[in-house]
């Protein structure tokens, strides 16, 4: 046989051999935006989500509540789109009765503890009870806490239940956007709270606990599909990933008590 007709029955299969090399025809781009409290545990998970789907997660933080230009609920009414959102699931809750999320699409992901933290290599205080709480928010010269759910907990409740809320004022901030862990490793407050999860990630800090079990805030983590979801195809299948019992021992990596049992080996 000519050489010429055998290159030409064999093009057919080199082309199909590159378009199956290429990855899927038609992978998708899913845009994500992730509330700070899951968004380690986001971060850790979207290289094997991608890697095993073939689609391209466009993925940007901003907080669960607050009046911030990046907070999810702003994003929303302004018309951003988007396709899944992760977030503190009571707010998460208020915006699919107010129908800005597909009904049914919610998945809970999470539980987050509070923690408390210090700047790298100082003392740390003794939080472990009530009164040591107490002592740590009333000898340090500035708190910071955040603009979304556990912030929302300690200006509104913790500080009365500690019984310090006018002692506090002045030298107790809440802080929007910027997360608390960054605020302290800058020396721009002594000692501050949040998710624990939000903490873990930022270096120049220690942390130095929980919250005492008395007057700690377990915070839901939840994800749905946006209401006109471009992708919402590949929405749902990225919801089902991040809720799989399989991915329950990255998600505690992070300092998180994940909703989904761990898989069985």
């Amino acid at each position: 046989m000519p050489q010429h007709h055998s290159i030409r029955k064999s093009r057919p299969l080199l082309v199909a051999l590159a378009l199956l090399a290429a990855g899927p025809a038609h992978a998708a781009d899913i845009r994500v935006v992730s509330s700070g409290g899951f968004a380690q545990a986001y971060k850790n998970l979207a290289a094997e989500y991608e890697r095993t789907s073939g689609d391209h997660l466009l993925s940007e933080w901003g907080p669960s509540m607050g009046t911030t230009a990046k907070a999810i609920p702003a994003r929303l009414a302004r018309g951003e789109r988007i396709d899944v959102v992760i977030m503190v699931g009571d707010a998460l809750d208020k915006l699919m009765d107010a129908g800005r999320l597909v009904p049914g699409t919610k998945v809970v992901l999470a539980n987050s503890p509070i923690a408390c933290a210090v700047r790298h290599g100082v003392a740390k205080p003794d939080i472990s009870t009530t009164d040591g709480l107490r002592k740590a928010f009333l000898e340090a010269r500035k708190v910071a806490y955040s603009d979304s759910a556990s912030g929302e907990y300690i200006e509104g409740k913790l500080m009365m239940k500690l019984d310090i809320a006018e002692q506090m004022q002045g030298k107790a901030a809440k802080i929007p956007a910027t997360p608390v862990g960054e605020i302290i490793a800058h020396g721009e407050a002594d000692f501050g709270c949040q998710q624990r999860s939000e903490l873990m990630p930022v270096k120049g800090i220690d942390i130095v606990g929980l919250l005492p079990p008395e007057v700690q805030l377990m915070t839901e983590f939840s994800a749905a599909l946006v209401r006109d979801a471009r992708q919402p195809e590949a929405g749902r299948a990225l919801l089902r990933f991040l809720a799989s019992p399989a991915n329950a021992a990255a998600i505690e990596a992070t300092g998180l008590q994940p909703a989904a049992a761990p898989a069985a080996h």
